[in-house]
Parts: structure tokens; sequence; C-alpha cells
């Protein structure tokens, strides 16, 4: 199974960068163990437009024409559903075994996501009701795969 984040914004170097690459380079090698073939983050450029409709119509685009053709589409949304972490890891595991055996995860800029990138997607989960900027959500989102990987080799990172 293949693993993408498809996230604007772009992470500088420093703490927030060092933390989320840690939490990927964990899950890389946990997933190997469990078969899972790749964990990718593409990086898109916020967009500069002036009027907050205009970016969000321009990453829109961006993110869309980034998607892979094939996979399960899940979307980072303050609305969406909240999941336990043992979900979010079922949800990966439910992934793998489908034909497709892709799931890519999207996070949005600062302003959100267009509604037809929302309609793309099988599933909108969120890490809570609170606004998290961005660059926080990608961290978020990296501990989850992680963890995830952990709870499915039945490590004892993930103590519920």
């Amino acid at each position: 199974m293949e693993v993408s984040i498809l996230a604007v914004g772009r992470l500088k170097s420093g703490p927030e960068r060092e933390l989320c690459d840690r939490y990927l380079d964990r899950a890389r090698v946990s997933g190997r163990r469990l078969g899972f073939r790749g964990l990718n983050v593409v990086e898109l450029a916020e967009s500069r437009a002036g009027r907050a409709s205009d970016r969000i119509a321009g990453e829109a685009e961006a993110l869309v024409a980034a998607l892979p053709k094939i996979g399960r589409i899940v979307v980072l949304d303050a609305q969406g559903e909240l999941l336990e972490s043992e979900a979010f890891a079922a949800m990966l595991s439910s992934a793998a075994a489908a034909a497709t055996d892709r799931i890519t995860f999207i996070i949005g800029g600062p302003d959100g996501l267009a509604g037809d990138v929302l309609s793309l997607a099988a599933s909108r989960i969120s890490f809570g009701r609170v606004t998290w900027p961005h660059q926080i959500v990608r961290i978020l989102l990296a501990e989850q795969v992680y963890r995830a990987m952990t709870i499915l080799s039945g490590h004892p990172y993930h103590r519920a």
C-alpha cells in the first residue's frame, strides 16, 4: 500500500519540519514491515491571490492536478469525523486491503478547501474542533500514521 499526503503550504526547516520528518521516517520503517510500499509528501504552494475565494480556487486546482488517479481520498477538515487512533489504523488497514491499495490525505491551506475538493473525498476526518495551523495538522497526521503502523504491528508505542 502507498500513503500520500498532499499539503498546501511548505514546512520550513526548523522544529516543525524535524518533528514531522521524524514521525514520517518512523512510519516508513514500521510500514515496510507491514507491507506498506511508500509514504510520500507532496507540498503545494499557497496561493498568493488577494481574495480568499481566489486562493481557495487556485489551491483546489493544484490539489486536483496532484491527486493520484486511483485510491481513497481522505480530507483533513475541522468539521470532519473525529476518529480514535484505532479507527484511524483500521482505515489504513482497510485501504491496504482494497484493490487500489492507495490512500491520499489532503491538508488544505489557511483558507480551507474548495467544495469540489471536499466532494472528492471518501472521508473527512478531524483532529478536533479547534482550528489548527496547517503545519501542525501535518505533524499530527504524520504522528497518527506512525501510530497506526504501530497499532497494526502490535508495537507498544500505542498505549490505550
